[in-house]
């Protein structure tokens, strides 16, 4: 009974504690804790799910947060750069030269993904954008404007995804 008892409770407090991120993660964002989640899906296919990590689980564009995104389909990482830069290009940005760098250093980052890949960008404490790949450092922009432009696909008010956006901000 007593062992019973102890399982239960175990069980209970799982579900009660907060989800908190990665070491890396932890690393860069202080406290880190899951702000809210969400799963993008694009007609009948689901693509990723997402979650939004902040210090103590509270988002503040200007402050670190980690956003990690573990993706349910094979996709190649050109896709995932062409991609970026298309919904860049949605929320107004059209300075085609810094857009074409972006493109090009998005390349070379990231990697052609499978299920359960999981690619995290960090916003860190100086403006820049650390990428991950399970948890490993695969690259990094230095660009402040376009650490905002790149969270801005998902946390700005004018993302293409205003549902996904609620949800990562925790709003439902």
């Amino acid at each position: 009974m007593p062992k019973i008892f102890i399982s239960i409770c175990a069980v209970f407090v799982m579900f009660l504690a907060p989800v908190y991120a990665s070491e890396l993660v932890s690393r860069y964002v202080p406290d880190a804790e899951k702000v809210g989640e969400g799963r993008l899906t694009v007609m009948v296919w689901d693509v990723y799910d997402a979650s939004l990590y902040a210090p103590k689980g509270e988002w503040d564009k200007d402050k670190p947060f980690a956003l990690k995104l573990t993706y349910l389909r094979d996709l190649k990482g050109k896709k995932i750069a062409d991609r970026t830069i298309e919904e860049i290009r949605k929320q107004g940005f059209d300075d085609e030269v810094k857009l074409a760098d972006w493109h090009a250093q998005l390349i070379r980052i990231f990697p052609d993904v499978n299920e359960d890949t999981s690619l995290v960008g960090i916003y860190k404490d100086n403006q820049e954008t650390l990428f991950l790949n399970n948890n490993d450092e695969i690259g990094h922009i230095k660009d402040p404007e376009f650490s905002r432009r790149f969270f801005d696909i998902w946390l700005s008010e004018d993302t293409s995804e205003p549902s996904l956006r609620k949800k990562l901000l925790g709003m439902i």
